[in-house]
């Protein structure tokens, strides 16, 4: 009976051996989707954790040492400077002052009407481009010259035009008019002027973004449009404007984000000129930070132009979602 039992047992095989694993080896448990995530999700953070300290040694270590700044009694001494004890003088000063409103008042009127008659444009220039065909590539390599053009340099070529005495602008005024102004040393004209300049240069980086735009709607689109009767206007204002609302957001943002720094182009131009007329806040924050050696005022003005900034973009995101809602609704 024993050898029996032993022969039965010989030849029957164990769990193990039926599943090909060597008896006595511990098997693995399976792993689920959820541990294969966690390991993706360490080795995208292991390949990604050098550009992110990239990113925090050139973005956030210096935003969160103009706001120490900005807080402190700073003292330039042999060594470097010196911090202080904790203080709300800078932005006392700050906001006390005159000169800051009125170069916000200017950075703000800017950056509004700039973005606005490039938006107008740019969007028109979009439209005509679409429908041309092959020129199209010709017309905007012609428009990409302006915005490829670096800023400092395209500010100079404008300030020889502008000048009162030989510039070409002036010549056409007093060809056409009997007169010759001096449109950079007069404060209406050199906001003007400054306005155009920008126009001129950044309005190809707003048509090249809407175009790209109006390549991505479907043409079926158009097509239901047309069968409900839709005239040009009617199919551009409930089609094309809807469709285009995202890219124009981008574009929006991306110029009040340049605009609301401006600093080359009235620098070079006008220095801040006629007297306070074009100063932005960023050469007020300059002509602080490094003419008079004010870290920390200059740092309040840095800081108080971000905190700006990101309200606005933030109100526009507001605003336009929405309208995106309302639209979705509708």
């Amino acid at each position: 009976m024993s050898s029996v039992l032993q022969t039965r047992t010989a030849g029957t095989p164990s769990n193990s051996e039926g599943d090909g694993a060597p008896a006595g080896a511990s098997r693995r448990p399976p792993q689920g989707p959820g541990s294969t995530a966690r390991r993706r999700a360490r080795t995208g953070w292991l390949f990604t954790s050098p550009a992110l300290l990239v990113v925090a040694a050139v973005t956030i270590f210096p935003v969160v040492f103009s706001v120490v700044l900005s807080f402190s009694e700073v003292r330039l001494e042999y060594g470097g400077l010196r911090l202080g004890s904790p203080t709300l003088a800078h932005y006392e000063a700050l906001l006390t002052h005159s000169e800051w409103y009125q170069a916000l008042a200017f950075t703000l009127g800017f950056t509004v009407v700039s973005v606005f008659v490039e938006l107008v444009l740019g969007t028109l220039t979009a439209l005509v481009l679409e429908r041309l065909g092959a020129a199209r590539g010709w017309i905007l390599s012609l428009l990409l010259l302006p915005w490829a053009l670096i800023n400092v340099i395209a500010a100079q070529l404008w300030a020889y035009l502008f000048n009162g005495t030989y510039g070409a602008v002036s010549w056409l005024c007093e060809e056409l008019f009997g007169t010759q102004p001096d449109i950079l040393g007069q404060p209406v004209p050199a906001m003007a002027a400054m306005v155009a300049v920008d126009v001129w240069k950044t309005t190809p980086f707003v048509a090249i973004v809407v175009l790209a735009g109006l390549m991505l709607i479907p043409g079926d689109v158009y097509e239901a449009a047309e069968i409900d009767g839709a005239n040009g206007w009617t199919t551009f204002w409930r089609v094309t404007l809807p469709q285009l609302r995202p890219i124009v957001a981008i574009a929006v943002l991306f110029r009040i984000l340049q605009a609301f720094g401006i600093f080359d182009l009235p620098f070079v131009l006008t220095q801040g000129g006629p007297g306070t007329a074009t100063q932005s806040v960023a050469i007020l924050g300059y002509r602080i930070l490094f003419q008079n050696l004010d870290f920390g005022g200059g740092a309040a003005v840095a800081v108080t132009t971000a905190v700006i900034v990101m309200g606005c973009c933030l109100l526009f995101l507001r605003v336009f979602r929405a309208h995106v809602d309302e639209g979705g609704r509708a």
